[in-house]
Order: structure tokens, then C-alpha cells, then sequence
């Protein structure tokens, strides 16, 4: 047996994307990383290239993956219990750690009780697994990220069982939930706090008021699910997420350690009995090693630095840079999606210009992220921003410098 008539058939695939423009693009590899030193923030070296590059596109929101606070509680640690857990949760995989981060996270979002994933992917598809049933219908929003777009695919099967409403729009929800068929027994809207691509968050308020109106049509309700993957730590007055900022609170949160909070991992935090439905049911918590210990502790150093005065500073900063980035593009006469969340979208609705803005920007040595379709619509071709707290004043003048010469 060989693998020749396989790989012909895969590199015939990845031939297709790359025709499409879906291909990623060789993956840069990072070999070294300068701290911060006087006005410039932390900077990043390449493999092949003599530049120390500034990150426009971490999702490192806090900045604290570097952070001595974490770095002493991981090393602690993994003296302990060694660099992996060695079995799964229910086969005595579970340490201390993973306890103590859940009681963490759950007390940082204000719910009873949360369990720990080992990634926010994993813990959207597992909770999605727990909550479905026969008589389930999902209802998502049509930019959701692609682990909710698998999460609905996956737990519910048939395609009459779910339904897309309109990117943010409480008046389209409207329209799909009275559209949902009888005889199902549970109804789960899905939808994600900060969107990713665009920086723009949902509607809450709205939201939820439109769901209000049909609790009472099925057995178990209209149950809210939020991923809020890009908001917990690095959105609201004290980091708090989505929730925080609108003033409402959905039945479930998702998150992940994996971006404010610089570690790795994920999250659901909700009722007791959700938690408990979860650890029975969720397959990719039951059959999958969970976080080390390392990553557990680390983990909950970053909540406890989160929810702390130096917290507060960075969260000051991060806000600070941001507005400094949207006004110098609004400055510089370029579009942007305006909202208060560190993804900052630059759009410029041409594909061949993203890429060139792209390879000039990586030339000045900022790294930044062009999004063309299938990613995003035609149309709407754009370069993320991402702003951590550990950027600059100067960082941030740097990368609209770069953008002033490159729109000339």
C-alpha cells in the first residue's frame, strides 16, 4: 500500500483552493522575541529575515504571555505535575489546577461553575454536543465563526433543524424564531460576542428582547450561547466581555485563555447543571487530554492579573492604542467598521490592493493579516488590526506612518 494515488488527490484539492484564493498563504516561523525597550513595544524575529517585526495581528489582547506572574506559576507548576496530564479528566487526569481555574473563571464571568477545554473550539463543538437533541433547533448568526458553524453542523444533524439570521439583526431573529416548527422542545440561539473579522459586537440588549417573546413557546425555552472568545478580558470597563459592555448577560459563555488572557484553553461557564450535562456528555471534553497544569496555572495567574489594578492599567492602555489606530485611519481618509474592540478592520474592498498594502506593510516590518474572499465577502476585502496592550503610542504611529506612505 502506498499513499501515491491519495496524495495525487490532495494536491489536486489544495491546486483548487490556491486557484480560488483560499490557500493560506507558508507559514511564517518566529524565532525570537525583543522585549519592549523605551518607546517601542515587544518585537518579533522571523526565520530568514534580519527584522525585528512589530505584531499587528496577535490575539494576545493583555499582552501577557510574557508576564513573570505567569511564567513562575506555569514553571511551578509543571515541577509538580510535569509538562502533561498523562490521562483524560475522567481517568484521573484531573489536578488541582484544572479546579482551581474553573472555580476562577466561573467567579471572573459571574456564573456558578465553568469547566475548562482545551480549547475555546473544542469547547463550542462539546457544549453543542451536550445541548442537542432530538427535538433541538439551532439558531445562529450568519458571521459566526467557523466553530459554531461546525458546532450546528455536527450536534444537530439535519439541516431543517437550524436556521441563519442576518449579521446582527434582532428583527431577522425575530422572523427565524417564528418560523421554528412545531414540535421542537428546545430552542438554542448562537452567536459570537466580538466578531472576529470585523471587531463589531452583537446586539444584546436587542437580542435578547426578541428572545424574550418566544421563552414561553417551548419546553425548555430559548437558550442564549455566546462565544466571547474575543471579548473576555479585553472588552468592557473591567474586561469583562460583551456582557459587560451591553449591560446583559446570555445563559452561556463561552471563552478561551487562548487570546486576553495569553495562555491556552477554553471555556463554558453557566448553571451547575450544565456543567455537570457537560462533563457527562461533551465528547471532546470526555475523550481528549485536557490543559496541562502548567497552562491551568498560568491561566489563572492572567484572570487574577485581569481582575487587578495592573489590569485595570492595561486595559486603560489597550483602549487608548485603539482609539489612537481608528482616529489616525479616520485621519488618514480610510475606512474602518467603527466600534471600541481592539480588531480594528481596515477596508479596502480590493483584493489585489490588500495584498500589496499587506507585502508593504510586512516590508516596514509590521506584520498585519489581509482578509480577501471567500474569508470575507467580495466586497469587502480588508487588513485586521490587532491592538495589545503592550503596543505603544509610538507602535501605533509606526503602523499609520506605514499607512499614510502606502495610500499616497
Amino acid at each position: 500500500m502506498s499513499l501515491d494515488k491519495l496524495n495525487a488527490s490532495l494536491a489536486a484539492d489544495v491546486a483548487s483552493l490556491e486557484r480560488e484564493g483560499r490557500a493560506k498563504a507558508p507559514e511564517r516561523i518566529i524565532v525570537g522575541y525583543e522585549p519592549a525597550e523605551g518607546t517601542r513595544g515587544p518585537r518579533y524575529r522571523l526565520q530568514g529575515s534580519a527584522g525585528a517585526y512589530l505584531r499587528m495581528n496577535a490575539n494576545s489582547y493583555l499582552s501577557l504571555s510574557h508576564h513573570p506572574a505567569l511564567l513562575h506559576a506555569a514553571d511551578e507548576a509543571a515541577r509538580v505535575f510535569g509538562a502533561g496530564p498523562g490521562a483524560v479528566r475522567f481517568i484521573d487526569g484531573t489536578c488541582i489546577h484544572h479546579v482551581a481555574l474553573e472555580s476562577r473563571i466561573a467567579e471572573f464571568t459571574g456564573r456558578p461553575a465553568a469547566k475548562a477545554f482545551n480549547s475555546a473550539y473544542t469547547t463550542i463543538l462539546g457544549t453543542a454536543i451536550t445541548l442537542s437533541g432530538p427535538d433541538t433547533f439551532w439558531i445562529g448568526d450568519e458571521l459566526n465563526h467557523n466553530c459554531i458553524i461546525r458546532a450546528m453542523r455536527i450536534a444537530n444533524g439535519p439541516g431543517e433543524r437550524r436556521s441563519i439570521f442576518k449579521h446582527n439583526s434582532a428583527e431577522d431573529l425575530e422572523q427565524k424564531l417564528r418560523a421554528v416548527p412545531e414540535g421542537i422542545g428546545r430552542v438554542v440561539v448562537i452567536f459570537d460576542g466580538i466578531f472576529s473579522m470585523r471587531g463589531d459586537a452583537a446586539p444584546l440588549q436587542d437580542l435578547l428582547s426578541v428572545i424574550a417573546a418566544h421563552e414561553d413557546r417551548f419546553r425548555d425555552g430559548v437558550v442564549t450561547m455566546m462565544d466571547d472568545s474575543h471579548g473576555i478580558g479585553a472588552y468592557g470597563a473591567t474586561g469583562r466581555g460583551t456582557e459587560e459592555h451591553a449591560g446583559a448577560h446570555v445563559d452561556i459563555l463561552v471563552g478561551t485563555f487562548g487570546k486576553a488572557f495569553g495562555v491556552n484553553g477554553g471555556f463554558v461557564a453557566g448553571s451547575p447543571e450544565l456543567i455537570e450535562a457537560v462533563r457527562q456528555k461533551a465528547d471532546t471534553y470526555i475523550y481528549t487530554n485536557p490543559l496541562g497544569a502548567a497552562d491551568c496555572a498560568a491561566a489563572v495567574a492572567a484572570v487574577n492579573i485581569a481582575d487587578s489594578p495592573e489590569g485595570l492599567e492595561r486595559l486603560a492602555n489597550l483602549g487608548a492604542r485603539t482609539r489612537q489606530l481608528r482616529e489616525g485611519l479616520a485621519g488618514l481618509g480610510l475606512e474602518s467598521i467603527a466600534a471600541p474592540h481592539p480588531v480594528v478592520p481596515l477596508l479596502v474592498r480590493d483584493t489585489d490592493r490588500v495584498r500589496a498594502m499587506v507585502r508593504g506593510l510586512f516590508e516596514r516590518e509590521i506584520l498585519a493579516v489581509g482578509l480577501t474572499f471567500p474569508v470575507v465577502p467580495k466586497g469587502d476585502e480588508t487588513i485586521r488590526f490587532q491592538v495589545n496592550a503592550a503596543h505603544t503610542e509610538a507602535d501605533i504611529d509606526e503602523v499609520l506612518d506605514a499607512l499614510g506612505a502606502l495610500t499616497r
